[in-house]
């Protein structure tokens, strides 16, 4: 079936304007006081949008109140130091996400004289912004009819609408986009999308929705079935593959620690962590050898002082940290360094590495 005739089979009998009306009204008399909503800037609005990604509400708060004061304008962040930028982001996670920003930023700067484009095809040009950004942008701080998909809308209208499709397949993300082209305020877009959004935030929420509280509930094929639990649909993803390390919190006669940065490129590119050696292969005496030949320092392994897990979305690192000291060599290894701790408290580490910083010696 074409998207178009499958659009039209999904909303026949469906009253859009019932429902525009009843999302909107919700939403201005419900919505969360959030710092992001105080206007329309669309630098703001672009910056929450990435933040937001995998991230709840309440955590990006703090950290958006402080980028916002560190970089208050795209031209200040298209400007800063990139470890700046990363360091603003420490804790946020999905830190390609901060690096395709500035990048996007800085590309506006020089070819849209510091003015977010209004036009879709120029917006989803830019690096890191993808369908439902661009479409959060154009509608939130354009007024412009534009879709603006994530998974939370996905859950809201598979339920309204009762659809099927298995919403983590791309075809179905493209026909929820066609949905919500059909369906939205071409008056009031902004308050469309966000309302949407925010019904998924805090009513139609993944495993226990408040069908009793939803300004929708009259409308909504899957509460009228009893299957608002059942929906979306939604096939599983691969195994995540689980890696064991050892994190070594290594300290030289002064008491600095060493530490390495990350390639620029790949998962957590650019950041800074302590030496992680591979277990796959070694066991506690191998790894001695094994740190000297990537190194070229002699260590001595002390005490093993935690258990850390870290859970990517297609790997799991178990990390084991144990203190340890040089007793010999010279390091021989580029992008790696030892630091005093004021030091490494000014460089961004991941979440994970960061979680170790208490182990190490005053």
């Amino acid at each position: 079936m074409r998207k178009k005739d499958q659009v039209e089979h999904i909303l026949q009998g469906f009253n859009p304007s019932l429902f525009r009306e009843r999302l909107i009204d919700w939403f201005k008399k419900e919505q969360r006081i959030l710092p992001w909503r105080e206007n329309q800037d669309p630098y703001r609005v672009w910056v929450s949008e990435i933040m937001l990604q995998q991230t709840r509400v309440d955590t990006v708060i703090p950290y958006f109140n402080n980028f916002l004061n560190k970089f208050p304008t795209l031209e200040a962040l298209a400007e800063a130091d990139e470890q700046e930028v990363l360091k603003a982001w420490e804790g946020l996670g999905y830190y390609s996400r901060a690096r395709n920003l500035q990048n996007a930023v800085r590309e506006v700067v020089e070819e849209y004289g510091g003015v977010v484009p209004k036009d879709p095809a120029e917006l989803g040009k830019l690096k890191g912004v993808g369908p439902y950004t661009k479409g959060a942008i154009i509608s939130i701080a354009y007024d412009t009819a534009e879709p603006a998909v994530d998974g939370n809308v996905m859950r809201v209208l598979s339920r309204i609408l009762h659809v099927e499709e298995d919403i983590a397949k791309q075809s179905t993300r493209k026909l929820f986009e066609e949905l919500v082209r059909e369906l939205i305020s071409q008056e009031d877009p902004s308050s469309f999308n966000q309302g949407l959004m925010e019904l998924g935030a805090l009513i139609c929420t993944p495993k226990t929705p408040s069908c009793m509280l939803c300004p929708i509930q009259e409308q909504c094929l899957a509460f009228d079935k009893g299957i608002e639990t059942e929906l979306p649909i939604k096939s599983s993803k691969k195994k995540q593959k689980k890696v064991p390390y050892m994190l070594l919190l290594i300290q030289n006669e002064e008491g600095e620690v060493l530490v390495e940065q990350r390639p620029s490129q790949g998962l957590l590119a650019s950041l800074w962590q302590f030496p992680m050696v591979p277990l796959s292969d070694l066991d506690q005496e191998a790894v001695k050898h094994w740190f000297y030949g990537e190194y070229g320092l002699h260590i001595e392994l002390k005490d093993s002082v935690d258990q850390i897990k870290h859970v990517f979305s297609h790997l799991i690192w178990e990390m084991e940290v144990v203190k340890a000291r040089v007793v010999g060599g010279k390091l021989d290894r580029e992008r790696c360094r030892f630091v005093d701790l004021k030091e490494m408290n000014d460089l961004p580490f991941p979440v994970s590495h960061q979680k170790a910083h208490k182990y190490i010696s005053q």
